[in-house]
C-alpha cells in the first residue's frame, strides 16, 4: 500500500480506492482496567492499535491490552484535530461518553 507524508510530516496510509488519506479519531478501552478510555488520533488504526498494546505509548503502556471501541474517520486533518481536542475537554468528554462508551 502506497504512503506519502501529510501535512505534519507524518507518513498516512493512502486509501487506495479514492487515492486520498483518511484522518482518524480513535476511541480505546482497557481491558484489563475496563474504567479506563483512551482517544486519540491516527491515519493507521491498525498499527496505533498495535503500538498502545505493545507498551510503545507513555499513556496506556500501563493498562494493557486495549480493545478499539469504535473510531470516527475524516477526510481532513484538522477536523480531525479539532474532534480530537473537542473530546477531550470537559464538555466534549460528556458527549463521547453518552454516544462513544
Amino acid at each position: 500500500m502506497p504512503y506519502e507524508t501529510n501535512s505534519v510530516g507524518m507518513w498516512s496510509k493512502v486509501v487506495p480506492s479514492r487515492n486520498k488519506i483518511m484522518f482518524y479519531i480513535y476511541f480505546l478501552r482497557s481491558v484489563k482496567s475496563p474504567q479506563k478510555t483512551y482517544v486519540g488520533y491516527t491515519t493507521d488504526i491498525q498499527q496505533r492499535l498495535e503500538t498502545h498494546n505493545s507498551g510503545g505509548s507513555v499513556y496506556t503502556k500501563d493498562d494493557r491490552p486495549w480493545h478499539l471501541v469504535t473510531y470516527v474517520a475524516f477526510d481532513c486533518e484538522q477536523r480531525a484535530r479539532d474532534f480530537e481536542k473537542y473530546v477531550k475537554v470537559v464538555s466534549g468528554n460528556a458527549y463521547a461518553k453518552k454516544r462513544f462508551w
